[in-house]
């Protein structure tokens, strides 16, 4: 368990009930759950509460024959609001939902708003004419749910209410296009009826799996909206506790990443719907199909643009650093959905021991926070790390954090992730002509013998293929001194987004223009872009 609960040592009883909504939101949305990991251990807990209720009552509106639904919602509701009146309950998530309501003072008025809405739902199936009128429904259903929990995040004032509202808001027309295949058998559209008659279309065309240009348009229209409610509400960061930033701006980053998958799917996710970031009891991330070809093999990503991001929002370094953290598990995340294999990132370089002491101490303190918080979503992801660098300069912390990322992690093959961390590609070449010259010296190889094998088994990561495709961000045009050896045919993109903005979106793009170009690997004949092979080892 990621969060802390100490404070319920004394009863049993409540401190199982909030490990099973701890369990409960793993199960129920694995974004959110990440997300809130983000806060303070303390705060976790009540978090979960909170989230694991409200989903159990969506859950039960939802559910079942409209005239059931109905009536066991009352009930949920009714039983509800008498515990938390009370202050008592046993039912097993109830319980610590209710200890939440009473240790927080939370706001009661807006969980009786949140729960009218559900029942409303519950009742039958509801139509919306235009998008504000679906809007005034998110947010009486989710919207509330951060209102209910921003004393928690320490956002008291109405306008942060107001943008965590507009933030749920966003996210909750994700969750639309997730259950929208269900939700059509079931006779309901949550889609503004208005959309519909200006595109021309009927209900029963969203479900027909028939793809036509007036459907990529209504998709493209809800996703515009959302993103637009995200960029409204990405000011609320600055409006919370310190401590709560980087949940919330997790959160925001989700959401761009969940509606840049809806964009690529385009007509087909009325059909399909759109996968949970991992579905419950799944080992593996199902990937977006790709009309360009086949994603390259090896993708390399020079993460450039922490600072500037920081800057222009007038924050400290450090909270482009922890954004641009933020953004390399989206990236994770994205190159699992592109079928990408295998993932290298320039984390730290050589070169970046030249910055100052009180840039380089916070940041190397996050930077082992972030390894070893990612454990276990890494685990959970089938992600396999490698660390590709020097191993002798870093903090105990930092090596420690990483040695334990490479021991967990050695049995997954979804993804292989190289974090290239104190690494520069000049002194990596040099350390393998130092070995080869050992071995010279030693009788064990002849000089003339030696071949770029030979070269390549003495490199950090002897099995590391070549690289297929370098993106680098900010819109720098270099290599810096990364991967130099595998770097020698690849393709290079370079985009102008800082990297912390850098998401599926652009990932998506880069993989598009690298399926769009020609490869000769020095050859006279000019082919389709194929992944590498690896080097060889010997």
């Amino acid at each position: 368990m990621a969060g802390s609960y100490e404070a319920f040592a004394d009863s049993p009883e409540l401190r199982e009930s909030y490990e099973r909504c701890e369990q409960e939101m793993q199960r129920r949305s694995y974004w959110w759950w990440a997300a809130t990991t983000w806060a303070p251990a303390a705060f976790q807990p009540p978090f979960w509460a909170v989230s694991a209720v409200l989903a159990e009552a969506d859950r039960i509106a939802d559910e079942g024959p409209p005239a059931d639904r109905e009536r066991s919602f009352a009930r949920w509701r009714a039983e509800t609001l008498a515990e938390v009146r009370s202050g008592r309950s046993e039912h097993p998530l109830r319980r610590a939902f209710v200890d939440t309501m009473r240790r927080w003072d939370l706001d009661v008025a807006v969980l009786e708003e949140c729960l009218e809405t559900l029942h409303a739902d519950a009742a039958g199936p509801l139509a919306f004419a235009e998008f504000e009128d679906l809007r005034r429904y998110l947010r009486g259903a989710s919207g509330t749910t951060f209102e209910l929990i921003a004393p928690l995040i320490e956002a008291r004032d109405s306008e942060a209410m107001r943008l965590l509202s507009v933030l749920a808001e966003a996210l909750a027309l994700v969750d639309i296009f997730e259950d929208l295949p269900e939700d059509l058998a079931q006779g309901r559209c949550y889609l503004p009826r208005a959309d519909l008659r200006r595109l021309g279309l009927e209900i029963a065309h969203l479900g027909s799996g028939e793809g036509s240009e007036a459907l990529d348009e209504l998709v493209r229209l809800q996703v515009g909206r959302g993103r637009e409610l995200l960029a409204q509400a990405a000011l609320v960061t600055q409006m919370v506790g310190a401590e709560f930033r980087l949940g919330v701006q997790a959160l925001l980053v989700g959401g761009r990443l969940r509606f840049d998958e809806i964009e690529i799917l385009r007509s087909r996710v009325l059909a399909e719907g759109l996968d949970p970031m991992l579905p419950a009891g799944a080992t593996r991330i199902r990937p977006l199909p790709l009309n360009a070809g086949p994603a390259p093999g090896h993708v390399a990503v020079i993460m450039d643009g922490n600072r500037r991001w920081a800057e222009q929002r007038g924050l400290p370094a450090l909270e482009g650093h922890r954004s641009g953290e933020l953004a390399l598990g989206h990236l994770i995340y994205s190159a699992l959905r592109l079928g990408i294999r295998h993932l290298s990132v320039y984390a730290f370089s050589t070169e970046n021991w030249n910055r100052s002491l009180e840039e380089l101490a916070p940041l190397f303190d996050t930077m082992a926070d972030f390894l070893t918080e990612s454990v276990e979503r890494l685990q959970r992801l089938g992600v396999q790390v490698r660390w590709c660098g020097q191993r002798d300069r870093f903090d105990p912390s930092i090596a420690s954090a990483l040695a334990l990322l490479e021991s967990m992690t050695s049995n997954n093959s979804a993804l292989m992730l190289t974090i290239c961390a104190d690494y520069g590609g000049r002194e990596e070449l040099a350390a393998a002509a130092r070995a080869l010259a050992a071995e010279a010296v030693a009788g064990t190889v002849r000089p003339e013998d030696i071949g770029p094998a030979d070269l390549a088994r003495h490199l950090y990561v002897p099995e590391l293929p070549d690289v297929d495709l370098l993106i680098r961000t900010s819109g720098e045009q270099r290599i810096s001194n990364f991967l130099p050896w595998q770097l020698a045919y690849a393709e290079l993109v370079f985009d102008p987004v800082l990297w912390p903005d850098f998401g599926l979106s652009q990932l998506h793009n880069a993989v598009a223009v690298y399926a769009g170009r020609q490869r000769r690997f020095g050859a006279d004949l000019p082919g389709r872009a194929r992944p590498a092979k690896p080097a060889r080892t010997g």
